[in-house]
């Protein structure tokens, strides 16, 4: 009784009146005489024969299994509803849920869309296109609350366990396993699902979709992560190096917290920053907690992965690694890879998203046999607005073709498919203040902080499809330091400019509509541009470690000065073409700062011996390609 009480003193708090509503005026004869709605397909596609206007709005809440503030109440998870008006009437659908951290601060979308509520205490303005392109289609769109974001109570915990199950309980509901009530402490029950949700979001979003997956929860029928972090450790730290530092889990909370609960949250925040390990960027219980990765043998839901290849926020180890492990499952997965950085689909690729996005959501949601998933697994884009289509990725056919270093005589080192003949070492000194620029430009110049080492100008395309690796074989004379590798495509083109402003786009005047609309919510976005750049070299991948996690991540281990140890660490993921007459270069640095936010302010010498030391590359057609290609 004082869980429920508390539940209908939050809700009220949060709507002045019953959150159930009906926009427009349907004509309720004519409802009556359609005694068993159902979707129209035509063109392997739903149809947009239900209305917008008139569809029908709630605002509900759900109790959760967790109490994530510590004030001995289990927390409530709010939620908006829209549907057809035809589900009042027999009408069965499936929905689509963007369960979200942001509805009340960053917002969402390019346009940057907040949730807003008219004076019933009902949604007025439902960021992005779900609800005015797939209502009318015969889809009933959920926005959901995270855990102490927006109307919902409790504090968030950065992809914690409250994060986690935040939307869990309402997929319980739709499917009959929890209770809503409305605003006035009605209860209310979904009668009008088809038993079938799909999870969609980018980013936060994006891992929550992810998060509710590898629950298991029954009813969860496919998720769309879009550019998501599925491996929370990797997105604050890499191989033992902090690259986000300053108590970043805690500091993304209070972002996301309403203005006015960040105070009453600053608890739960300050826990959270005792157990994150910035001190050393190691691995442990409360990283394991935030891993969709670890988890993905639970996942019962098939998978439509985005990503950016040159994310450079959630970076593409995040799509790769889940990749892997749904491959590993035997998940049902699509893919698409991007040029852009951290861009929606909807607007880098907005008329094909949308199709595919559509087709996807009816083959998995309505039962539609559109033949989907007969098509290639992998769309890639491989310039701006040219993509090609794949089997699976990495790309069938690819081998991991070791590449080694070899000694230079006056300026870089080469690159052979043969280790040196003659043991050979090279030297350089950690510099934690060296730009990345400063890295990779004038690679044939000898520097004192980096080792570069150059191809010849290739005869053919070279492929690379997976997650290439460095191992180093170096001595510091320093007890610590820092190791990074950056692989570089030395060669004039023009290419998608995804380190620019809009990271691959240009926002334009102009705009669009997608589906149905109100006078508040006309479904009507702003349109985009690739933006594209001419430069004499591309920075293809990269990565970094702690050179005390050489043995794992979970535990640094000293170095001794002067004594050679194996350094062995991956790159980000990359599907790649360098180009005829282009030159592959590999730069090897210590401490990194554009990648990391953590230095070891050593200024280690560091003596790497080349013949020991290589890049393995995942070439498509292997060592037979990587020969015709004169590397």
């Amino acid at each position: 009784m004082r869980r429920n009480a508390r539940l209908w003193r939050a809700a009220l708090a949060l709507l002045p009146v019953a959150a159930v509503a009906v926009l427009g005026s349907a004509p309720q004869a004519l409802a009556q005489q359609q005694a068993a709605p159902s979707i129209v397909v035509s063109d392997g596609v739903t149809q947009p024969v239900f209305g917008y206007a008139n569809a029908i709005r709630e605002h509900l809440f759900v109790e959760s299994t967790f109490d994530s503030d510590g004030d001995g109440l289990r927390d409530v998870i709010s939620f908006d509803v829209i549907r057809p008006a035809a589900t009042a009437n027999g009408l069965k659908v499936p929905v689509i849920m963007d369960a979200s951290p942001y509805y009340s601060t960053l917002c969402r979308g390019n346009d940057s869309q907040c949730k807003h509520y008219d004076g019933d205490g009902l949604l007025d303005l439902w960021p992005l296109f779900y609800d005015n392109y797939f209502v009318p289609r015969g889809y009933a769109i959920v926005l959901l609350d995270m855990v102490g974001t927006n109307n919902s109570t409790g504090c968030p915990t950065t992809n914690g366990e409250p994060d986690n199950l935040s939307a869990k309980q309402a997929i319980n509901w739709l499917n009959g396993r929890a209770t809503a009530r409305n605003a006035a402490g009605e209860v209310v029950k979904a009668d009008w699902h088809n038993g079938k949700t799909g999870m969609i979001g980018k980013s936060y979003d994006g891992s929550l979709a992810m998060a509710t997956a590898v629950t298991g929860v029954k009813g969860l029928t496919t998720i769309v992560p879009i550019s998501g972090p599925s491996e929370y450790y990797d997105y604050t730290r890499s191989n033992g190096v902090v690259t986000r530092g300053s108590h970043y889990v805690a500091s993304l909370a209070n972002t996301v917290t309403n203005p006015e609960r960040r105070a009453y949250c600053k608890p739960v925040r300050d826990a959270m920053s005792a157990l994150d390990g910035d001190a050393t960027g190691d691995y442990s219980a409360f990283w394991n907690e935030r891993s969709y990765v670890k988890k993905a043998d639970k996942v019962t839901a098939s998978v439509f992965l985005y990503h950016g290849l040159n994310d450079d926020n959630v970076r593409p180890d995040h799509f790769s690694k889940f990749w892997y492990a749904l491959a590993e499952n035997n998940v049902p997965r699509k893919l698409w890879l991007s040029q852009e950085g951290h861009v929606d689909p909807f607007d880098s690729r907005r008329a094909v998203w949308v199709a595919t996005l559509h087709r996807w959501f009816d083959f998995w949601l309505q039962g539609v046999q559109n033949g989907i998933m007969d098509e290639p697994r992998v769309d890639i884009e491989r310039s701006a607005d040219v993509w090609e289509t794949y089997a699976d990725w990495p790309i069938p056919g690819k081998a991991d073709t070791e590449v080694f270093f070899q000694p230079g005589t006056t300026g870089a080192g080469g690159l052979g498919l043969v280790p040196t003949a003659k043991p050979a070492t090279g030297k350089f000194q950690d510099n934690p203040t060296q730009t990345q620029n400063t890295m990779i430009l004038n690679p044939d110049a000898v520097q004192a902080n980096r080792l570069a080492f150059l191809s010849e100008p290739l005869t053919a395309p070279l492929h690379i499809s997976g997650t290439p690796t460095v191992q180093l074989r170096a001595s510091a004379d320093q007890t610590a330091t820092n190791f990074g590798a950056i692989l570089v495509d030395y060669g004039r083109a023009e290419r998608v400019a995804h380190t620019q402003t809009g990271e691959g786009i240009i926002t334009l005047t102009t705009k669009d509509c997608w589906g149905e609309g109100t006078a508040i919510d006309d479904g009507c976005f702003r349109q985009t541009a690739k933006r594209v750049a001419v430069a004499d070299q591309e920075l293809v991948t990269k990565g970094v470690m702690d050179g005390l996690n050489r043995q794992s991540i979970r535990v640094e281990v000293p170095l001794v000065p002067g004594e050679a140890y194996n350094f062995t660490f991956p790159l980000l993921p990359e599907d790649y073409v360098f180009q005829p007459g282009h030159r592959v270069g590999v730069i090897i640095v210590a401490s990194y700062p554009q990648y990391s936010s953590q230095a070891k302010q050593t200024r280690a010498k560091i003596d790497v011996a080349l013949k020991s030391s290589k890049i393995t590359l995942p070439i498509v057609g292997g060592t037979t390609a990587a020969r015709a290609a004169g590397l």
